[in-house]
């Protein structure tokens, strides 16, 4: 069995000292007004059509040392700073490509704050991390261990809003492997009762994790909406208070995830999905909390880079195709199918089908039929009308 290695992220907490939490908040303060003032610079550029690039960036970066105004840059490592313009160079071209909006600004009050460090920027020996402009090794938490005989490539170092510290190291990984090759094949519908239905009948229940602390987080919520407005040291508090109740509920949710994502790239050689615009849908009012809440967006793309890891194949259906409508059995169309319906009868033959049941095996047979063809099914369109579509749920507004 061959042996690959990937790009992969090992992402650990860590505790700061407060001279190491003062060094890298100045350091995420510069790297934000670095991307800032190249970003004016590349937009003011592009108003007079001229060209500006990395390097041109990096030549700005250079003159924007040398002065007074802007000499505390050279307080910092000069590594994050470099690798934020590069980071914007990635943006602007995603944006040519048409695969990103422009770029937007960096917020002071942005949520989350990062810098990247490159190996110049860092020492990593017998499982110390030791980052540019530090006496100390940084005092991390290691849940799991790093691949033996592999050293990271890259750093990155970042806070969230709950106020957690957070170093994530990409490393190639020698131990990713392909999965010994199996003759499973699994269509999956998500939904909202249950957060996905299998084409072998099983039914994996939603543990709506925002819905458990959602009387916790809205007492806090109005905790901090009495607070007066402003830099105010209560403010503060109260809102790292909601931002931990939210990172809460997000690390409960990706960890199900994670591992229901998982099992199903172990147990099957083919999972069938069906290609969702979770953006479009979540503007129906009486859904969006909860799409929200299944978190169908991060499911949609855990498949994909584990089954390329570990050999499996991915194949996400046309998302006009009438999944729930169609008679598994004789191939018949409904012509209405009300949100609330979720046992039917087919009209032609008279099978009964449970909605999301017969919708994952209609999706495995499609996927399959287009495998066998050799042709690909993610077509990026509209209706006639010009009218997205809407996944069919049950619309269950949350209490």
């Amino acid at each position: 069995m061959t042996t690959t290695c990937v790009k992969r992220a090992f992402k650990y907490r860590f505790y700061p000292t407060d001279a190491q939490a003062a060094e890298l908040s100045r350091t995420f303060g510069c790297v934000r007004k670095v991307y800032n003032l190249a970003l004016v610079a590349r937009t003011e550029a592009w108003a007079r059509q001229e060209r500006v690039n990395y390097n041109a960036t990096s030549a700005m970066l250079t003159a924007w040392k040398r002065t007074e105004e802007l000499a505390f840059l050279n307080d910092v490592s000069s590594v994050p700073l470099q690798q934020t313009l590069r980071h914007l160079q990635t943006a602007f071209t995603n944006f040519f490509a048409k695969r990103a909006r422009y770029p937007r600004f960096k917020s002071r009050k942005k949520a989350r704050k990062s810098a990247e460090y490159t190996t110049s920027g860092f020492r990593f020996r017998d499982g110390r991390l030791t980052l540019a402009k530090m006496n100390e090794p940084l005092d991390i938490v290691w849940s799991r261990p790093l691949p033996l005989g592999v050293k990271p490539s890259t750093v990155t170092v970042s806070q969230d809003a709950a106020g957690r510290w957070f170093v994530s190291l990409l490393c190639e990984d020698p131990s990713v492997s392909p999965l010994p090759a199996s003759g499973q094949a699994v269509g999956i519908d998500v939904g909202l009762e249950h957060l996905l239905t299998l084409s072998t009948g099983e039914k994996i229940a939603n543990p709506r994790h925002g819905r458990k602390d959602r009387a916790r987080l809205a007492k806090a919520q109005r905790k901090l909406s009495r607070k007066a407005k402003g830099d105010g040291a209560n403010r503060a508090k109260a809102r790292r208070k909601v931002a931990r109740i939210h990172a809460r509920i997000a690390d409960r949710r990706r960890d199900h995830l994670h591992k229901l994502t998982s099992r199903l790239v172990r147990e099957n050689q083919t999972l069938v999905i069906e290609d969702l615009t979770v953006r479009n849908m979540v503007k129906n009012r009486s859904l969006a909390r909860a799409i929200s809440d299944a978190a169908w967006s991060g499911f949609r793309g855990m498949p994909e880079y584990k089954a390329a890891w570990y050999g499996r194949e991915v194949i996400a259906v046309d998302r006009f195709f009438p999944s729930s409508k169609l008679c598994g059995h004789c191939g018949t169309l409904a012509k209405r199918m009300p949100l609330h319906v979720r046992t039917w009868t087919c009209g032609n033959c008279g099978t009964t089908h449970d909605r999301d049941t017969n919708a994952a095996n209609n999706l495995l047979a499609a996927g399959l039929a287009v495998t066998a063809c050799g042709a690909g099914v993610r077509p990026q369109r509209r209706t006639p009308g010009g009218q997205s579509v809407t996944k069919q749920e049950a619309p269950r507004r949350e209490p």
